[in-house]
Protein backbone atom coordinates (compact mmCIF):
# COMPACT_ATOMS: atom_id res chain seq x y z
CA UNK A 1 0.00 0.00 0.00
CA UNK A 2 0.92 3.76 -0.93
CA UNK A 3 1.02 6.63 1.24
CA UNK A 4 -2.72 7.37 2.42
CA UNK A 5 -4.58 10.18 0.83
CA UNK A 6 -5.36 11.78 4.55
CA UNK A 7 -1.65 12.56 4.23
CA UNK A 8 -1.82 14.19 1.48
CA UNK A 9 -1.54 17.79 0.84
CA UNK A 10 -4.63 17.84 -0.70
CA UNK A 11 -6.40 16.67 2.45
CA UNK A 12 -4.25 19.25 4.25
CA UNK A 13 -5.64 21.69 2.32
CA UNK A 14 -9.32 20.65 2.45
CA UNK A 15 -9.01 20.37 6.37
CA UNK A 16 -7.90 23.99 6.24
CA UNK A 17 -11.11 24.73 4.34
CA UNK A 18 -13.24 23.73 6.92
CA UNK A 19 -11.24 26.20 9.68
CA UNK A 20 -8.80 23.94 11.21
CA UNK A 21 -5.51 24.79 12.02
CA UNK A 22 -2.43 21.80 9.67
CA UNK A 23 1.09 21.64 10.75
CA UNK A 24 3.21 19.00 8.37
CA UNK A 25 6.09 17.67 10.16
CA UNK A 26 8.63 15.47 8.82
CA UNK A 27 5.45 15.16 5.59
CA UNK A 28 3.25 14.10 8.31
CA UNK A 29 -0.36 16.08 8.11
CA UNK A 30 -1.21 17.48 11.95
CA UNK A 31 -4.75 18.57 12.38
CA UNK A 32 -5.54 20.19 15.35
CA UNK A 33 -9.69 20.11 16.56
CA UNK A 34 -10.85 22.87 18.73
CA UNK A 35 -13.08 21.32 22.20
CA UNK A 36 -14.87 23.39 24.83
CA UNK A 37 -12.91 25.74 27.47
CA UNK A 38 -10.27 26.56 24.81
CA UNK A 39 -8.83 23.33 24.66
CA UNK A 40 -8.44 20.94 21.63
CA UNK A 41 -7.16 17.91 20.10
CA UNK A 42 -4.32 16.97 17.56
CA UNK A 43 -4.62 14.38 14.83
CA UNK A 44 -3.03 12.86 12.04
CA UNK A 45 -4.63 10.47 10.39
CA UNK A 46 -2.91 7.16 8.88
CA UNK A 47 0.66 8.57 8.64
CA UNK A 48 3.68 7.02 7.98
CA UNK A 49 6.04 8.37 10.57
CA UNK A 50 9.32 9.46 10.28
CA UNK A 51 12.39 7.60 11.59
CA UNK A 52 13.70 9.95 14.09
CA UNK A 53 10.28 9.16 16.16
CA UNK A 54 11.56 10.70 19.01
CA UNK A 55 12.31 14.42 17.24
CA UNK A 56 8.46 14.10 16.02
CA UNK A 57 7.24 13.96 19.32
CA UNK A 58 9.31 16.57 20.38
CA UNK A 59 7.99 18.87 17.64
CA UNK A 60 3.93 17.32 18.37
CA UNK A 61 4.40 18.41 21.95
CA UNK A 62 5.38 22.01 20.94
CA UNK A 63 2.77 22.16 18.87
CA UNK A 64 0.86 20.80 21.85
CA UNK A 65 1.87 23.58 24.44
CA UNK A 66 0.92 26.56 21.67
CA UNK A 67 -2.90 24.95 21.29
CA UNK A 68 -3.71 23.91 25.21
CA UNK A 69 -3.98 20.65 22.99
CA UNK A 70 -5.16 17.98 25.51
CA UNK A 71 -3.56 14.78 23.50
CA UNK A 72 -2.01 13.42 20.20
CA UNK A 73 -3.94 11.29 18.41
CA UNK A 74 -3.12 8.52 15.70
CA UNK A 75 -4.23 6.01 13.48
CA UNK A 76 -1.30 4.41 11.88
CA UNK A 77 -0.75 3.08 8.69
CA UNK A 78 2.24 0.96 9.22
CA UNK A 79 3.39 -0.93 12.19
CA UNK A 80 5.59 1.05 14.55
CA UNK A 81 5.52 0.18 18.27
CA UNK A 82 4.17 3.85 19.71
CA UNK A 83 3.68 2.34 23.42
CA UNK A 84 8.03 2.45 24.03
CA UNK A 85 7.70 6.05 23.12
CA UNK A 86 5.14 7.13 26.12
CA UNK A 87 1.99 6.49 24.03
CA UNK A 88 -1.11 4.73 25.11
CA UNK A 89 -3.21 2.37 22.75
CA UNK A 90 -7.05 3.70 22.04
CA UNK A 91 -9.81 4.24 20.24
CA UNK A 92 -9.46 4.11 16.22
CA UNK A 93 -10.74 7.29 14.19
CA UNK A 94 -10.16 5.29 10.88
CA UNK A 95 -11.21 2.00 10.34
CA UNK A 96 -9.20 -0.59 11.61
CA UNK A 97 -9.80 -2.77 9.05
CA UNK A 98 -10.38 -2.57 4.94
CA UNK A 99 -10.42 -4.85 1.80
CA UNK A 100 -8.04 -3.97 -0.84
CA UNK A 101 -8.14 -5.31 -4.45
CA UNK A 102 -5.89 -5.85 -6.53
CA UNK A 103 -6.74 -4.25 -9.98
CA UNK A 104 -3.79 -5.01 -12.21
CA UNK A 105 -5.78 -8.25 -12.82
CA UNK A 106 -7.41 -8.26 -16.42
CA UNK A 107 -11.39 -7.64 -15.81
CA UNK A 108 -11.94 -11.30 -16.37
CA UNK A 109 -9.58 -12.16 -13.12
CA UNK A 110 -11.24 -9.36 -10.79
CA UNK A 111 -14.81 -10.68 -11.93
CA UNK A 112 -13.49 -14.76 -11.66
CA UNK A 113 -12.37 -13.72 -7.63
CA UNK A 114 -15.96 -12.48 -6.97
CA UNK A 115 -18.16 -14.10 -4.95
CA UNK A 116 -21.02 -15.99 -7.36
CA UNK A 117 -23.53 -13.67 -6.29
CA UNK A 118 -21.96 -10.27 -6.70
CA UNK A 119 -20.96 -11.03 -10.36
CA UNK A 120 -24.98 -12.33 -11.12
CA UNK A 121 -26.09 -9.26 -9.41
CA UNK A 122 -23.59 -6.92 -11.54
CA UNK A 123 -25.04 -8.87 -14.40
CA UNK A 124 -28.88 -8.64 -13.54
CA UNK A 125 -28.16 -4.96 -13.29
CA UNK A 126 -26.47 -4.33 -16.59
CA UNK A 127 -30.26 -5.59 -18.29
CA UNK A 128 -31.63 -3.11 -16.43
CA UNK A 129 -30.94 0.06 -18.33
CA UNK A 130 -29.07 1.75 -15.55
CA UNK A 131 -27.11 4.25 -16.26
CA UNK A 132 -23.78 5.06 -14.75
CA UNK A 133 -22.14 8.47 -14.80
CA UNK A 134 -19.92 11.08 -13.08
CA UNK A 135 -21.48 14.14 -11.33
CA UNK A 136 -20.89 17.37 -12.33
CA UNK A 137 -23.28 19.75 -11.18
CA UNK A 138 -25.15 21.29 -8.43
CA UNK A 139 -28.45 19.24 -8.85
CA UNK A 140 -25.98 16.23 -8.94
CA UNK A 141 -24.87 17.66 -5.19
CA UNK A 142 -28.16 18.20 -3.86
CA UNK A 143 -29.54 14.71 -5.15
CA UNK A 144 -26.66 12.92 -3.87
CA UNK A 145 -27.15 14.96 -0.19
CA UNK A 146 -30.74 13.93 0.12
CA UNK A 147 -29.96 10.26 -0.28
CA UNK A 148 -27.12 10.24 2.30
CA UNK A 149 -29.80 11.91 5.07
CA UNK A 150 -31.74 9.17 3.46
CA UNK A 151 -29.05 6.96 3.81
CA UNK A 152 -28.21 8.08 7.43
CA UNK A 153 -31.77 7.96 8.90
CA UNK A 154 -32.27 4.66 7.69
CA UNK A 155 -29.05 2.58 8.68
CA UNK A 156 -28.72 4.41 12.09
CA UNK A 157 -25.08 5.97 10.87
CA UNK A 158 -23.51 9.52 11.66
CA UNK A 159 -22.91 11.31 8.37
CA UNK A 160 -21.00 14.32 7.58
CA UNK A 161 -22.18 17.87 7.12
CA UNK A 162 -23.59 19.21 4.05
CA UNK A 163 -20.77 21.73 3.75
CA UNK A 164 -18.08 19.04 4.93
CA UNK A 165 -19.05 16.76 1.19
CA UNK A 166 -19.08 19.75 -1.15
CA UNK A 167 -15.92 20.74 0.20
CA UNK A 168 -14.54 16.95 -0.44
CA UNK A 169 -15.84 17.08 -4.26
CA UNK A 170 -13.99 20.21 -4.81
CA UNK A 171 -10.57 18.08 -4.09
CA UNK A 172 -8.52 17.05 -7.45
CA UNK A 173 -8.81 13.46 -7.59
CA UNK A 174 -12.20 13.35 -5.94
CA UNK A 175 -15.13 12.31 -7.96
CA UNK A 176 -19.10 11.71 -6.89
CA UNK A 177 -20.05 8.55 -9.06
CA UNK A 178 -23.87 8.28 -10.06
CA UNK A 179 -26.50 5.69 -10.77
CA UNK A 180 -29.51 6.79 -12.53
CA UNK A 181 -32.89 4.69 -13.05
CA UNK A 182 -35.77 6.64 -15.20
CA UNK A 183 -34.24 9.98 -14.47
CA UNK A 184 -33.61 9.44 -10.81
CA UNK A 185 -30.19 8.97 -8.91
CA UNK A 186 -30.66 5.84 -7.02
CA UNK A 187 -26.73 5.30 -5.68
CA UNK A 188 -24.52 7.56 -5.42
CA UNK A 189 -20.45 7.31 -4.26
CA UNK A 190 -17.91 9.22 -3.82
CA UNK A 191 -14.01 7.82 -4.67
CA UNK A 192 -11.19 9.51 -4.18
CA UNK A 193 -8.19 8.61 -6.64
CA UNK A 194 -4.56 9.19 -5.29
CA UNK A 195 -1.49 7.84 -6.49
CA UNK A 196 -1.68 4.80 -7.65
CA UNK A 197 -5.00 3.89 -5.41
CA UNK A 198 -8.86 4.21 -5.78
CA UNK A 199 -10.69 4.74 -2.34
CA UNK A 200 -14.59 4.04 -1.98
CA UNK A 201 -14.54 6.56 1.13
CA UNK A 202 -18.74 6.98 0.98
CA UNK A 203 -21.73 6.12 -0.74
CA UNK A 204 -25.32 6.46 -0.60
CA UNK A 205 -28.31 4.79 -2.28
CA UNK A 206 -32.25 4.61 -2.05
CA UNK A 207 -33.49 1.29 -0.57
CA UNK A 208 -36.88 1.50 -2.64
CA UNK A 209 -35.01 0.62 -5.75
CA UNK A 210 -32.43 -1.93 -4.08
CA UNK A 211 -33.67 -4.73 -6.38
CA UNK A 212 -32.03 -3.31 -9.59
CA UNK A 213 -28.55 -4.06 -7.87
CA UNK A 214 -27.51 -0.68 -9.04
CA UNK A 215 -24.60 -0.40 -6.05
CA UNK A 216 -22.54 -3.52 -6.95
CA UNK A 217 -23.08 -2.35 -10.76
CA UNK A 218 -21.68 1.05 -9.85
CA UNK A 219 -18.55 -0.57 -7.74
CA UNK A 220 -17.80 -2.24 -11.24
CA UNK A 221 -18.04 0.78 -13.04
CA UNK A 222 -15.60 2.26 -10.07
CA UNK A 223 -13.23 -0.34 -10.14
CA UNK A 224 -13.20 -0.19 -14.17
CA UNK A 225 -12.76 3.82 -14.07
CA UNK A 226 -9.35 3.23 -11.38
CA UNK A 227 -8.18 0.54 -13.95
CA UNK A 228 -8.83 2.71 -16.75
CA UNK A 229 -7.13 5.86 -14.36
CA UNK A 230 -3.91 3.89 -14.09
CA UNK A 231 -4.46 2.66 -10.74
CA UNK A 232 -2.99 -0.24 -9.07
CA UNK A 233 -5.33 -0.73 -5.86
CA UNK A 234 -9.34 -0.05 -5.35
CA UNK A 235 -9.65 0.22 -1.53
CA UNK A 236 -13.32 -0.53 0.12
CA UNK A 237 -11.85 1.54 3.13
CA UNK A 238 -13.64 -0.11 5.89
CA UNK A 239 -15.08 -3.37 7.36
CA UNK A 240 -16.95 -4.50 10.41
CA UNK A 241 -18.99 -7.54 10.77
CA UNK A 242 -20.47 -6.37 14.13
CA UNK A 243 -20.64 -2.50 13.26
CA UNK A 244 -21.31 -2.76 10.15
CA UNK A 245 -22.57 -6.38 8.95
CA UNK A 246 -24.29 -5.71 5.66
CA UNK A 247 -22.01 -2.97 4.42
CA UNK A 248 -19.07 -5.96 5.16
CA UNK A 249 -20.96 -8.36 3.22
CA UNK A 250 -21.34 -6.27 0.35
CA UNK A 251 -17.87 -5.37 0.35
CA UNK A 252 -16.35 -8.71 0.75
CA UNK A 253 -18.27 -10.27 -2.51
CA UNK A 254 -15.43 -8.27 -4.64
CA UNK A 255 -13.07 -10.60 -3.38
CA UNK A 256 -9.73 -9.03 -2.36
CA UNK A 257 -7.32 -8.71 0.41
CA UNK A 258 -8.17 -8.14 4.21
CA UNK A 259 -5.93 -5.39 5.74
CA UNK A 260 -5.86 -5.14 9.32
CA UNK A 261 -4.06 -1.63 10.05
CA UNK A 262 -2.09 -1.12 14.00
CA UNK A 263 -5.15 1.06 15.42
CA UNK A 264 -4.65 4.02 17.29
CA UNK A 265 -2.77 5.29 20.03
CA UNK A 266 -3.01 8.86 22.21
CA UNK A 267 0.03 10.80 23.75
CA UNK A 268 -1.64 12.35 26.55
CA UNK A 269 -0.37 16.18 27.60
CA UNK A 270 -3.08 17.00 29.81
CA UNK A 271 -4.52 13.85 32.23
CA UNK A 272 -7.75 15.86 34.12
CA UNK A 273 -8.88 16.64 30.49
CA UNK A 274 -8.00 14.08 29.11
CA UNK A 275 -10.32 11.82 31.10
CA UNK A 276 -13.29 14.29 31.01
CA UNK A 277 -13.03 14.04 27.10
CA UNK A 278 -13.06 10.71 27.29
CA UNK A 279 -16.45 10.44 29.56
CA UNK A 280 -18.14 13.08 27.61
CA UNK A 281 -17.10 10.67 24.28
CA UNK A 282 -19.77 8.38 25.65
CA UNK A 283 -22.22 10.58 25.58
CA UNK A 284 -22.05 12.15 22.02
Amino acid sequence: MGKSFLQSDEWADFQKQLGRKVWQIGGVNIIEYRLLKNKSYLYSPRPELPHDINGFIKQVKEIAKKENAIFFKTDLHNPVDLQRFGLRKSKNIQPLRTIILDITKSEQEILNQMHSKTRYNINLAQKKGIILRIGNNQHDFEEFWKLVLKTGKRDGFRHYTKEYYKKMLEILGVKLFLAEFNGKIIVANIVIFYEQTAVYLHGASDYKYRNLMAAPLLQWHQILEAKKAGCMEYDFWGIDEIKWPGVTRFKKGFGGKEITYPGAFDLIFQPFWYKIYKAAKKFL
